[in-house]
């Protein structure tokens, strides 16, 4: 399943002209995104504030994974302060998987903004988060946080933001979206042997682990007639009819 580096704003001295900072409200973005990443089946880690874009850089080349994610507001240059507004995907101008994340995400976000003719994706090669990691890097500016109105949509608009972010995601890595739900306890159960966890939600698609009767497993989402599960760190696609699921708590 796909793993990503998500990366919100450390930057805590950029205000947003309402109140708040670039690294909080960026942060809170992170936070509503994680319900809807894991029950997508999306693997992830995130940096914290007290890193640095470079620390979150180093972190991130560590690791192997397919997306680096940076999550940012904007602010116009000091002689058009509150002037500007729109969003603004960036990506690595000779990275073909980064411009295709990002024009998916360019282009889920016009769904959303208000403004969507003013949403972009712009090739960069000065900002580190695209330009210096070893996965493809795609960093996304929401809207102008001096600028009131563009500041408020961010703040109003906190889970809409992370579910369209997840949307894309899933589409960019081609698998389904699954609204965000509680994980839930199940056993794997079988007349024998063992289950076949997938890549993809079908039986076409290649198998990556097998669950064993009668050992538990975590059910992260559904999507039609097949659970996401967690098995032992493997996360991939089974057949719910061979699951069941412990009673709510």
């Amino acid at each position: 399943m796909p793993n990503i580096y998500l990366s919100p704003s450390t930057q805590e001295w950029n205000h947003f002209v309402n109140g708040g900072t670039e690294e909080y409200w960026m942060n809170l973005i992170a936070d509503a995104m994680e319900p809807y990443l894991r029950s997508s089946g999306i693997r992830f880690t995130r940096n914290t504030p007290q890193m640095t874009a470079a620390s979150s850089i180093r972190q991130s080349n560590q690791g192997n994974y397919d997306l680096h994610l940076a999550l940012h507001s904007n602010a116009a240059p000091e002689g058009e302060a509150g002037m500007r507004q729109g969003s603004e995907v960036y990506y690595y101008p000779t990275g073909v998987r980064g411009q295709r994340a990002a024009d998916i995400i360019a282009e889920n976000l016009k769904a959303i903004y208000p403004y969507p003719w003013l949403v972009k994706t712009v090739p960069t090669t000065y900002l580190g988060e695209v330009a210096k990691t070893r996965a493809p890097g795609v960093l996304i500016e929401f809207a102008y946080h001096d600028n009131p109105e563009d500041a408020t949509w961010i703040k109003e608009h906190i889970g809409e933001i992370a579910e369209n972010v997840v949307l894309s995601l899933t589409e960019y890595f081609d698998i389904p979206f699954i609204p965000a739900q509680p994980s839930r306890q199940g056993t794997v159960t079988l007349n024998w042997g063992y289950l076949n966890i997938r890549q993809k939600p079908s039986t076409d698609s290649p198998v990556i682990g097998r669950a064993w009767d009668g050992n538990p497993i975590t059910v992260l989402g559904q999507w039609e007639n097949w659970y996401v599960v967690d098995y032992y760190g493997t996360i991939g696609y089974v057949d719910d009819r061979y699951v069941k699921l412990s009673p709510k708590q």
